[in-house]
C-alpha cells in the first residue's frame, strides 16, 4: 500500500498553501544559503550534545527502524541518538548530507513499551515521508521577522494536521490501538504507567466534554496544551480510531473523504472558525479580539506603526483609522469579556486569547506591559495565566 494514502487532506493542502507563500519562500531561501556555507551543522550539534546509537548499543531500536522504514517505502540513511531528559520527547530532524536524524529522550526509551515505541519511530519518520520539514515552522514563528497574524494561525493549524498525518505513519507501522492510546497517554500524562490504570474510553471522554455544548476542561491532560501546535492527545487518539475504521486498515471500512470529514469535525474544536462564524458566540469572540488587540497594543508607549500594521494584516486593510477611539476601546474590553462568557464554552475563549497572543508577538516583541494585559485579559475569561506563558515559552517545532 502507498504509504502517502494516509496523509491528512487539510496537512497537504495548508502545506501547498504555505509553501506558495513568500514568507516561507524567504525563510527556506534563507536556509538553503546557510546550508550552502555550510553552517547548518545539525549533526556535529547532535555528536556534541546527545549520544548516537549504534546498532550495536540498541539493536532493537535499529530493527523497529528498519522494519518501519520497510513499511513506508523509505531508503535513507539514518542515525538514532538519545538525549538526556526526564521528559517524554521524540524528533526528527531534516536530513543533512543524505542521513536523517531521529533523537529520543532517555525517558521515553526507558519507559515506552516496544509497540509503543514502534508508533513513535512510525510517527517521526512520517515526518520525513510527508516532507513537513519543507515549512520550517520553527524559524518562522521564532525568527527576527515574526509572520503576519493570518500566517502565524495557518502555521499552528498545518502543524496540528501534520502531527495527525505523522500519527497515522505511526500507527500503520505499530497497527496496534490499544498500544497507540497507551503512548499518547504517557506523553499527554508522563505517567509511566506505574500509578494509572489506562483506560482508552475514559481517555477519550475528554474529547466527548469538549465537544458538549457546555464544555469545560477534561481531567488527566493540561488545558493549557489544547491551542498549541499539537492536537489535544485525547483528540489524537480519536482520530486515529477513525483512522483504524477507515479501508486504509479495516477492508471495507469507511473510505478516505469520509475519515477526513471525521477528523476536522474533532479539528474544530481548536481552529479559529469563528473569525468568519456568523452566530452569537462567534459575533462576540471577534469584538474581543478586535478591542483586546488594541488594549494589548496600546500597553507599552501607544500603537506604534508597526503594531498598526500587524493589526491590519489581521483584522483588513483600513481596519486601523483615526476614527477609532482607542481608550472607549480599552474600556469596553471587561464588557466584552461578559458578553464573551455569557454565550462561550472555556475551549471557545481560549481560541480568543492564543489569536491575541499571535497579534502581540507578531511586531518581534511583547512588553511585560502587554504581557500583563494579556494575562489579565485570560483570568477574566477564568483561563490560567499558564496558559499565556506556554504559548509564549512552547517551541514551535514538529516532533
Amino acid at each position: 500500500m502507498d504509504p502517502h494514502k494516509f496523509r491528512s487532506q487539510h496537512d497537504l493542502e495548508l502545506y501547498q498553501q504555505l509553501l506558495a507563500d513568500r514568507d516561507v519562500q524567504s525563510v527556506n531561501e534563507q536556509i538553503a544559503r546557510q546550508a550552502e556555507k555550510g553552517n547548518l551543522g545539525v549533526r556535529r550539534h547532535l555528536l556534541s550534545t546527545s549520544v548516537r546509537l549504534s546498532e550495536s548499543m540498541a539493536s532493537d531500536l535499529h530493527k523497529t527502524a528498519a522494519e518501519c522504514q520497510e513499511k513506508l517505502s523509505l531508503d535513507i540513511p539514518l542515525e538514532l541518538y538519545v538525549f538526556p531528559s526526564p521528559s517524554y520527547n521524540a524528533a526528527c530532524v531534516k536530513p543533512e548530507s543524505g542521513r536523517l536524524f531521529i533523537m529520543f529522550s532517555s525517558s521515553i526509551l526507558e519507559a515506552f513499551t516496544p509497540e509503543e515505541i514502534r508508533f513513535v519511530m512510525g510517527h517521526e519518520l512520517g515526518h520525513h515521508l510527508f516532507n513537513h520539514h519543507d515549512i520550517p515552522i520553527g524559524y518562522i514563528l521564532r525568527g527576527r521577522n515574526r509572520p503576519n497574524p493570518r500566517l502565524a494561525l495557518t502555521l499552528t493549524s498545518w502543524s496540528r494536521y501534520a502531527e495527525i498525518s505523522a500519527d497515522r505513519a505511526g500507527a500503520y507501522c505499530a497497527n496496534d490501538l490499544p498500544a497507540v492510546a497507551h503512548a499518547l497517554f504517557k506523553l499527554a500524562s508522563g505517567l509511566s504507567g506505574a500509578y494509572a490504570n489506562f483506560s482508552v474510553d475514559d481517555f477519550l471522554r475528554q474529547v466527548d466534554a469538549m465537544q458538549s455544548e457546555d464544555s469545560t476542561p477534561g481531567q488527566g491532560a493540561p488545558t493549557e496544551d489544547w491551542f498549541l501546535t499539537h492536537p489535544f492527545s485525547p483528540l489524537r487518539v480519536k482520530a486515529l480510531r477513525l483512522f483504524f475504521e477507515a479501508d486504509l486498515m479495516t477492508p471495507g471500512g469507511s473510505n478516505l473523504n469520509d475519515l477526513d470529514l471525521g477528523v476536522e469535525g474533532l479539528m474544530s474544536l481548536m481552529e479559529p472558525s469563528y473569525l468568519e462564524g456568523k452566530t452569537d458566540a462567534a459575533e462576540a469572540m471577534r469584538r474581543l479580539l478586535f478591542a483586546g488587540a488594541i488594549a494589548v497594543a496600546n500597553a507599552s508607549a501607544g500603537i506604534s506603526a508597526g503594531e498598526i500594521a500587524v493589526f491590519e494584516e489581521f483584522f483588513g486593510k483600513a481596519s486601523f483609522s483615526d476614527r477609532l477611539n482607542i481608550d472607549q476601546l480599552v474600556k469596553e474590553v471587561p464588557e466584552r469579556i461578559s458578553q464573551v462568557k455569557s454565550v462561550t464554552s472555556i475551549p471557545q475563549r481560549m481560541q480568543v486569547v492564543r489569536d491575541l497572543c499571535l497579534v502581540s508577538r507578531a511586531d518581534n516583541h511583547t512588553t511585560e506591559a502587554e504581557r500583563q494585559v494579556l494575562c489579565d485579559i485570560a483570568s477574566a475569561l477564568e483561563i490560567s495565566s499558564i496558559f499565556v506563558d506556554k504559548l509564549f515559552d512552547c517551541e514551535p517545532e514538529l516532533d
